[in-house]
């Protein structure tokens, strides 16, 4: 028999029962082995008001019952009475203390003594550093991959809370209410085109930057074109993509085909299975895809004009490249470092038809940054918020299509 001898008050506020969060938040304490009981149950009376619940949390041992409360502040449920982190060192390079503080990606908190001070940037599945800025402590997500002997990681879950978007407490994505369910294959698509257009319009008015994840799939639908405007627009301030996308890309701009196939009559061509490999071959050659365009080698598609406007993108690789092109990180927690660079000033993110590198880059956005989706297959959107990405939206529609109605909207020829 569980006695449930270790016992604490976590409360939750927003829209509680229309979102499903309480039921969720419930789910995982027995998921986990522990037991509730709700203590106070305050209701919004009206649409808008906003629901609060104070919930006791029992488990049969403090460290199982700090796992559980771990857990549910992905919700953003936070413990009423938090009290003050505790940090023990990492035993070894790569490598956190046992009982590490497995990180959300909403905007987090850690109270050392009597002060809050915020982590400086919300990512998932990481740990929490604390170390010495300017006379001051400072508080840093960190991977697994990349923390360092000694270093001072915040343990257990006390002292440390989370905050959920305000758009999400509320039960709604701010900006995003054209959708009224995650993925969305029967909207008037003409009309979420044009309230994704407003959106970048507004991010870039803000002087915040717009991220782009992109699959092959842009060049094999013939969108290449209508992307190429979007990045002279300026409506792409950084691509995260794979060897595929850029190989085809450069593909297409030296022979006019996207594996082999002739992007003007949709048909195959002889010896045109060899175009990718020649192609990432001419890179390769001319040292990069930048000095490819600098020495006039390379003259068109969507890599070309990344270059031309000085934007930055990230190429990172997979087991199953071809040779790859020199630009592309073979290394993947590399790869990782170099994407998560890029992502300070991101203030929306969307992409296309790539489930592999969408769910990677999920995985290291804060939860506070807009993100849509679009692919033709549904089970991509799906598996993307199913890892975490809860703020993401999704449109399935064909990317070609798409991206031609986005181009007309933000770049008309």
């Amino acid at each position: 028999m569980i006695t449930h001898a270790h016992a604490t008050t976590v409360a939750l506020t927003g829209h509680l029962m229309d979102t499903g969060i309480l039921a969720r938040v419930l789910d995982d304490v027995l998921e986990y082995g522990g037991d509730y009981r709700i203590e106070q149950l305050d209701l919004g009376r009206q649409h808008e008001d906003e629901s609060r619940a104070l919930i006791q949390v029992r488990a049969e041992d403090a460290e199982l019952l700090d796992r559980i409360v771990m857990r549910v502040q992905v919700h953003g449920a936070n413990p009423v009475d938090p009290g003050t982190a505790i940090t023990r060192p990492a035993p070894v390079d790569g490598v956190f203390p046992e009982d590490f503080y497995s990180t959300t990606n909403l905007d987090t908190f850690v109270r050392l003594d009597r002060d809050w001070l915020t982590v400086d940037r919300a990512e998932m599945d990481c740990g929490l550093v604390v170390e010495e800025r300017d006379g001051r402590p400072f508080i840093r997500n960190v991977p697994v991959s990349d923390v360092r002997a000694g270093e001072a990681v915040v343990c257990g879950a006390h002292g440390v809370r989370v905050q959920m978007p305000p758009a999400v407490a509320r039960g709604e994505e701010e900006n995003f209410g054209f959708m009224s369910s995650a993925v969305s294959s029967e909207k008037p698509q003409a009309l979420l085109v044009r309230q994704i257009a407003e959106r970048m319009r507004e991010v870039k008015a803000e002087g915040k930057r717009i991220l782009w994840v992109g699959g092959p799939a842009v060049v094999h639908t013939g969108a290449s074109p209508a992307m190429v405007r979007l990045v002279r627009a300026g409506y792409v301030d950084v691509l995260f993509a794979g060897n595929a996308l850029a190989t085809h890309d450069i593909e297409s701009a030296l022979f006019g085909t996207s594996l082999g196939v002739d992007l003007a009559k949709g048909s195959g061509v002889p010896h045109g299975h060899e175009h990718h490999i020649r192609a990432i071959n001419t890179i390769r050659a001319a040292g990069s895809i930048a000095a490819a365009v600098e020495s006039g080698i390379l003259t068109g598609g969507v890599m070309h004009a990344m270059v031309e406007a000085g934007k930055p993108f990230v190429l990172v690789g997979s087991v199953r490249d071809d040779g790859p092109l020199p630009d592309v990180y073979t290394d993947v927690i590399e790869g990782q470092r170099a994407m998560r660079a890029q992502l300070p000033d991101v203030g929306f993110a969307i992409m296309v038809a790539t489930m592999l590198h969408s769910i990677a880059t999920g995985n290291i956005l804060p939860a506070a940054v807009p993100l849509v989706s679009v692919d033709i297959n549904p089970a991509t959107v799906t598996k993307l918020a199913d890892r975490g990405s809860a703020q993401a939206m999704g449109i399935i529609t064909d990317i070609g299509l798409f991206l031609e109605q986005l181009a007309r909207e933000l770049a008309p020829e």
